[in-house]
Formats: C-alpha cells, structure tokens, sequence
C-alpha cells in the first residue's frame, strides 16, 4: 500500500472501545507511550483489529491512521 504519510510507528492494540458508529482504539508504542485514534466502527470491523494486535501507525497531519499488515 502506499500512502503519502511519512510518520508511521508500530503499535500494540490494548484496548477498544465501540460505539454504535465509531470507536476508540488505544496502543501502546515504543518509548513507553500510548496513542489513540477514533474511526468508525465499519472500519475497525473491516481491518479486522482486535486487542493484542500489532498495527503500523500512519500519521499525517490531525489524522491518525492504523495500517494492520
């Protein structure tokens, strides 16, 4: 896939939380940090996430996007 995003990290899944439209996925990452994107629920059900996971994390600009390889 590419994508014109330059900053990526790679995360661990710890949590989510679903709405009945979006969701709130929080991670772990490197340097003992944590992140968190909200998309929709269609999308987290699409990408398949699940807690546990290890996600890439593309961020571009006010987005926050997880990549699952």
């Amino acid at each position: 896939m590419k994508y014109g995003a330059r900053n990526e990290l790679v995360g661990t899944v710890t949590e989510i939380k679903k709405g009945d439209v979006m969701c709130q996925v929080k991670l772990n990452i490197p340097a003992d940090s944590k992140m968190q994107s909200v998309f929709t629920v269609d999308s987290l059900e699409h990408l398949g996430i699940v807690e546990g996971d290890s996600v890439k994390i593309v961020v571009k600009a006010v987005h926050v996007l997880l990549v699952k390889e």
